[in-house]
């Protein structure tokens, strides 16, 4: 394995000469410091080293240069055996959603140990399309730990290699801790993604009736509706109405999340939310992530459709002292951009020049591109590309990018926010 694992390193050496101009959308300053982090943690595990992974993850879709290295970096960690490494997971993913040459290789040579390489390694799997994959896929989903054949199996569905028939049959076996994991590391991703084969439907059908949490509830569910089972939005909708009085608020803010993800999907105007007002406790629970994270991404879904109901919230958020944390930066950046809270607009402002929370800097300013203020952070992004946080330098180039592609895109995004901010990795 180490031999096969050390060619498959000078393969992705040997093509690290693309022509990457055509593709370029990181400055040399920023993609050198990024290297430099990267072969840093190689050497030694950084204490921050969710935050650089994250960094990496954000900015990789913008170079393929650093995509190599990344590519370079999971070759090594696989010849060691450090699969459980927050860079590792970043460099798996990130390769393969780039499409790049070095996936089959990476992915093969992952799938050859233990677990498969793990839920980034089958991740990787389900969007790499090389038929080589095929034979090693199927040899996994036949393995006798059934969250690593589920895994595996799913990407043979994705795939379009297998009818689903095996992953049906293997969801009854899968845990709760497993079911867990899997929803997080492969199904949120997968969530986001384009739409997978309808084979996939009766697995996740079996396992939503085992969820108790309901953002997890959710995400299996988005999967399964943009696949085309439109038994998820049905009960959905039966348990807003019919359900208990206490939950039919939380249902009808699933139904309109399933309904915004297939219109985004199909690229068709999206719903408005419902008028229900959230609560901290509510949002938590419609979160993928444990509801004791207390994660706030499912409110600033709701303010991203400009959902009336949210408003309340995102003020209560920004009245509880200034801005002086990440959620009551994204809040103010919601309130000032849809809201006319200029006075918000100046506070983000502050957090972005000033010295005192240096690494809310970089947020800071992709806030201000947000709301509009786009000449102010494109001078602040260039000042932050030689910060010393590293999170302020992948903020700094993503600003950039939306500079030069004159994308429309939102550059504090949920998933760059996550990804950054956080250090939450899927």
């Amino acid at each position: 394995m180490g031999k096969a694992t050390r060619v498959v390193e000078q393969g992705i050496k040997a093509s690290r000469a693309p022509a990457l101009a055509r593709a370029e959308l990181l400055s040399k300053v920023a993609r050198s410091r990024l290297e430099d982090e990267l072969e840093k943690a190689l050497e030694r595990k950084p204490a921050t080293e969710g935050k650089l992974a994250g960094a990496l993850r954000a900015v990789a879709p913008l170079s393929p240069h650093l995509r190599a290295s990344m590519a370079e970096a999971a070759a090594v960690m696989l010849r060691r055996g450090s699969l459980g490494r927050e860079i590792y997971a970043a460099c798996m993913r990130a390769v393969a959603e780039g499409g790049d040459a070095q996936t089959a290789s990476l992915v093969r040579t992952a799938l050859s140990h233990d677990e498969a390489g793990g839920a980034p390694a089958l991740a990787a799997a389900a969007l790499c399309r090389d038929t080589s994959l095929a034979g090693l896929l199927g040899k996994v989903a036949a393995s006798r730990q059934s969250h690593v054949a589920f895994g595996a199996e799913t990407a043979r569905v994705v795939r379009i290699e297998s009818n689903g028939a095996h992953l049906t049959s293997l969801a009854p076996m899968i845990k709760e801790s497993h079911r867990i994991s899997l929803c997080v590391e492969v199904f949120v991703p997968l969530a986001r993604a384009g739409a997978a084969p309808i084979a996939i439907a009766p697995a996740l059908s079996v396992l939503r009736g085992a969820e108790r949490h309901l953002g997890r509830w959710l995400v299996l569910a988005e999967v399964a509706t943009k696949a085309g089972d439109g038994a998820p939005l049905a009960e959905a909708k039966t348990k807003m109405s019919n359900g208990p009085s206490s939950s039919r608020g939380a249902w009808a803010l699933v139904a309109w999340a399933l309904e915004e993800s297939l219109a985004r999907h199909r690229r068709q105007p999206a719903p408005p939310p419902p008028d229900v007002r959230p609560t901290v406790e509510l949002v938590a629970r419609l979160s993928d992530r444990p509801s004791s994270d207390r994660d706030l991404g499912f409110l600033f879904r709701i303010a991203a459709a400009n959902g009336a109901g949210a408003r309340p919230m995102l003020d209560a958020v920004v009245k509880q002292g200034p801005l002086n944390d990440e959620t009551g930066v994204r809040a103010a950046m919601f309130l000032a951009r849809d809201h006319g809270r200029d006075d918000l607009r100046v506070g983000i402002h502050q957090i972005a020049t000033g010295a005192r929370r240096d690494d809310l800097r970089g947020f800071a300013t992709a806030a201000l591109w947000d709301v509009g203020a786009r000449d102010e952070a494109r001078v602040l992004a260039d000042e932050l590309l030689t910060s010393k946080n590293v999170s302020n330098v992948a903020w700094a180039s993503l600003v950039r990018a939306a500079a030069l592609s004159g994308s429309g895109d939102d550059v504090a995004s949920e998933m760059n926010y996550r990804w950054i901010q956080l250090g939450w990795l899927e």
